[in-house]
């Protein structure tokens, strides 16, 4: 654990319980509740929507700083889509963040994919990665199953 990471994520939490700490974070603008979620991987990987990758504590930690620098994100989490395998769990979802503009409040979309893994510590966030949605509600494309049993 480093100096600049406390952990105050539960312990054993769920993926879910994890997730929902991320988000509060980010509502919140709280830096520390924010970087508590995230596992002590130096692998650790962070894109946000457009940007580059951003691997490891120290580097998230800086491009959320510099976020924050601007106030608390509204994002709210919508649209969840989970495969759990036991000690892995992919969460898909559309995040509706809610901006001011010149022209009074606006909605975007972005779509986002976080990766959590259980650690000795818990669940921990491994991966969050954002692509830039659309300035209306994005659509679900899915498959009709081709055999039905």
């Amino acid at each position: 654990m480093s100096a600049n990471k406390p952990k105050t994520a539960a312990l054993m939490a769920t993926p879910q319980d994890i997730e929902a700490q991320f988000y509060e974070a980010l509502q919140r603008g709280d830096i520390e509740a924010l970087m508590a979620v995230w596992s002590d991987d130096e692998d650790i990987v962070c894109v946000h929507p457009g940007g580059p990758r951003i691997v490891g504590a120290a580097a998230i930690r800086a491009t959320f700083d510099s976020i924050f620098a601007n106030g608390p994100i509204s994002v709210h989490p919508e649209k969840l889509r989970t495969v759990n395998t036991g000690h892995c769990a992919v969460h898909n979802l559309m995040e509706r963040v809610d901006i001011s503009t010149d022209e009074g409040p606006n909605t975007a979309w972005v779509i986002a994919t976080n990766v959590y893994i259980k650690t000795d510590q818990g669940w921990r966030l491994v991966a969050h990665h954002a692509s830039p949605g659309s300035p209306r509600e994005l659509q679900e494309v899915t498959e009709a199953p081709s055999v039905l049993h």
